[in-house]
């Protein structure tokens, strides 16, 4: 079974039977015949916050300095080549990987500000729906009301595509000044309502396919790729709430 986050997804990594047996609790877990640890969910979240707060720390730099649209559209396709790049790297590059943060850190700090003259308080208000819907769907996976069936997993596989496909369409279309408008509509009311959805359960691929990486005994390298992974999807899932709650408070 395998995420439709490709950061994820690898099979050598997140989907393998095993490196090394569970160490016993309170020893520290190595490789057999290294000195190499393996991933901890410590590792993740440290890591995983250390990536936001990348972003975060970029992202004020690029609401203060105002950087205009002009380096908020560069910051996207830099993104996004470094996002590629990222997946598809056999050892995870820690400095890739932060860089990264601090480029998505530049778009998501000039995108939430031009917002934000328009509706104050809706960063504040896309933050929260971010942190709490993290949150209800760790929930609803620990407790067992979100599975990750192989069944789940194709269904939201091909949901994804679809709408990564319509998306990216749609911004094609836009640069030839014909598209939908992506921001404001009905048109960008359903694909932000869609895309948050989507976002949101694909949290939980990015959860089952982090815990599978801990117990198959994954290398602590790897804890990258999973911190990786997890803030690409917290960035889109915050992207498409901002987006969200912006039409919704539209005129």
């Amino acid at each position: 079974m395998r995420s439709t986050n490709p950061v994820l997804s690898r099979t050598d990594v997140f989907s393998r039977n095993g490196y090394v047996r569970p160490a016993p609790v309170g020893a520290d877990p190595l490789q057999p015949g290294t000195t190499t640890r393996v991933m901890t969910l410590d590792d993740v979240v440290t890591r995983t916050g250390l990536l936001l707060v990348i972003a975060l720390a970029t992202g004020a730099f690029a609401w203060a300095a105002d950087v205009g649209p002009g380096l908020a559209i560069i910051s996207v396709f830099v993104g996004l080549g470094l996002a590629i790049v990222n997946s598809v790297k056999a050892v995870p590059s820690p400095p890739l990987i932060m860089a990264y943060a601090a480029v998505e850190g530049i778009f998501l700090g000039a995108i939430s500000k031009s917002l934000e003259a328009t509706h104050p308080g809706v960063v504040v208000q896309a933050v929260a729906g971010t942190a709490i819907t993290f949150g209800v769907m760790l929930a609803l996976y620990r407790s067992g009301r979100v599975r990750v069936t192989p069944r789940f997993t194709k269904v939201l596989v091909g949901a994804s595509m679809g709408y990564l496909i319509l998306m990216f369409g749609n911004l094609m279309l836009n640069l030839f000044h014909s598209g939908a408008n992506a921001w404001g509509g009905g048109f960008g009311l359903l694909t932000a309502a869609a895309g948050a959805g989507l976002a949101s359960f694909y949290l939980t691929l990015d959860f089952d396919m982090v815990e599978r990486g801990i117990k198959a005994g994954a290398p602590e390298i790897e804890a990258w790729r999973a911190a990786f992974g997890l803030t690409v999807t917290l960035i889109w899932l915050y992207i498409e709430l901002l987006r969200l709650i912006s039409i919704l408070r539209g005129d």
